[in-house]
């Protein structure tokens, strides 16, 4: 596999090894050794979880307080624009974010290590979404930065008018607000 850094610390592109003939593709989409190796980290994987939205679906920016989760993302049908945004207030790369598309053409995945906020666009007429995760689920733990946060300027690349959004996700909390709550 091959590794990228980004310009968040610590979030990372991951391209896998793909093998193609005219028959289609072999890919291996995780292998936790490799994954420890190549990313220098150690963490274990606990939960998977699949999600299916249409064309401007915006989920996020989703992240959890007392149990941070890390998660490997990539899209397997369709396309995304993924974000990670970085709210470790001792981290070089504070408020920044980064995103990039991923789909089921360019077998790209998206390491955000546990800290961060995570959200990401349907670009296509529907895609679905894999990601694994290094802790549990937990609502009470669940906040949200409202995706057009000024501060933060997030490019996403939006068709005319607004994304579709969940009531979660279209009431989340100005960047600011987020990260000085408790």
């Amino acid at each position: 596999m091959k590794v990228t850094p980004t310009s968040i610390a610590d979030v990372l592109i991951i391209e896998p090894k793909v093998f193609g003939d005219q028959r289609g593709f072999f890919l291996e989409s995780f292998n936790q050794r490799a994954f420890n190796a190549a990313t220098g980290t150690d963490f274990n994987f606990v939960q998977d979880n699949h999600s299916r939205s249409a064309k401007n679906v915006l989920r996020g920016l989703h992240y959890q307080l007392g149990q941070p989760q890390g998660k490997l993302v990539r899209v397997v049908r369709g396309a995304v624009f993924d974000v990670a945004v970085d709210i470790r207030p001792a981290s070089p790369t504070f408020g920044q974010w980064f995103g990039l598309e991923l789909s089921e053409e360019n077998h790209r995945q998206l390491w955000v290590p546990p800290g961060l906020a995570h959200g990401f666009l349907v670009l296509s007429d529907s895609a679905e979404f894999l990601y694994k995760t290094t802790d549990y689920y937990a609502p009470e733990q669940e906040r949200c930065i409202v995706w057009n946060d000024p501060t933060l300027g997030i490019a996403w690349p939006l068709e005319g008018g607004s994304p579709l959004l969940s009531g979660k996700d279209a009431a989340g909390l100005a960047f600011k607000a987020a990260v000085s709550a408790p």
